[in-house]
């Protein structure tokens, strides 16, 4: 039986021919569970880099397990910046993520920024505009309108040139543009013609995105949720269990939704995890798609059988 490479023994055996310039800021996407946060760590180390994170659940306190956020050693080897520093209650977006990142650079000129949430990247590389808040009331009036007359209802208010931007399938993104109209008076297209200049061009990084092989990744997804369930990923669930709330942005964590209802009695252990292995491999193939349509500049580092 062949032996399965590790991502990070490969990526490293390409960065021993070609290393990053130790003056210019390193991007590294990747799916999840595919070994960018290990390799991350390497870069900081061996060049003197902190690592700031672009992955939009790891921000959350609650999900240190389930986010598979860095542990304390690896934490205690480089600075780790971007983690576990945004509470249930608090508003974070990509916005709030590119501010944070700006103020990083002030002090961190050569940064490694490792995730694999895509709009992050693409905000820092191609630029984002500032739209203003949503008034609480009316993304209420968004959430009820969702509830009683569904997607389709929200999607009929928008102005074509969204419509044909955003993915009208996901009710997120939807749901955002519906509140930008309604708060602003103008679409979510005619926002994004306004955006200004990248914080970080793509010319001034050196990019890398990690492609494994899509069985090693499926197996290690596998290995790692139930790692996981060993490390306490279930009692960080319970713990959110009493404000659970499907449509906050931190109720994304993936396998959280399947774990909420194994503790509200509506699915077995078994059926439970099965789920929740499911869905991260979607979210991986989610994750491979963006990178292979968005990120098609960026240096790639394949992994797979050896």
């Amino acid at each position: 039986m062949a032996k399965i490479a590790h991502p990070l023994d490969m990526a490293l055996a390409r960065l021993e021919t070609a290393p990053p310039d130790p003056a210019r800021p390193v991007l590294l996407a990747g799916p999840t569970a595919s070994g960018k946060s290990a390799l991350a760590l390497h870069l900081a180390r061996a060049q003197g880099r902190v690592i700031v994170n672009a992955d939009a659940l790891q921000v959350y306190a609650m999900w240190r397990v389930l986010s598979a956020r860095p542990d304390q050693a690896d934490c205690a080897r480089a600075l780790h910046l971007l983690y576990g520093h945004v509470g249930q209650d608090e508003d974070w977006s990509t916005g709030h993520w590119l501010r944070a990142v700006a103020s990083v650079l002030k002090d961190h000129a050569n940064p490694v920024i490792v995730g694999g949430t895509g709009l992050y990247f693409r905000a820092l590389t191609e630029g984002l505009v500032e739209i203003p808040p949503t008034p609480k009331q009316i993304r209420q009036l968004a959430d009820a309108r969702l509830e009683q007359h569904g997607l389709q209802a929200l999607l009929a208010d928008l102005d074509p040139e969204t419509r044909a931007r955003i993915d009208c399938a996901n009710p997120a993104r939807v749901q955002r543009a519906w509140e930008v109209l309604q708060a602003t008076g103008q679409g979510l297209a005619a926002w994004q013609d306004q955006t200004p200049p990248p914080l970080l061009s793509l010319s001034a990084t050196t990019a890398y995105v990690l492609r494994p092989q899509v069985d090693w990744l499926d197996a290690r997804i596998t290995r790692r949720f139930q790692e996981m369930m060993t490390q306490g990923a279930l009692d960080e669930v319970r713990a959110a269990l009493p404000v659970w709330d499907p449509r906050a942005p931190w109720a994304k964590a993936i396998g959280a939704p399947e774990l909420i209802a194994h503790l509200q009695g509506q699915m077995s252990w078994h059926d439970a995890t099965e789920a929740a292995t499911l869905a991260t491999r979607q979210y991986a193939k989610r994750q491979r798609t963006w990178f292979r349509n968005r990120m098609k500049d960026w240096q790639d580092i394949c992994a797979g059988p050896a």
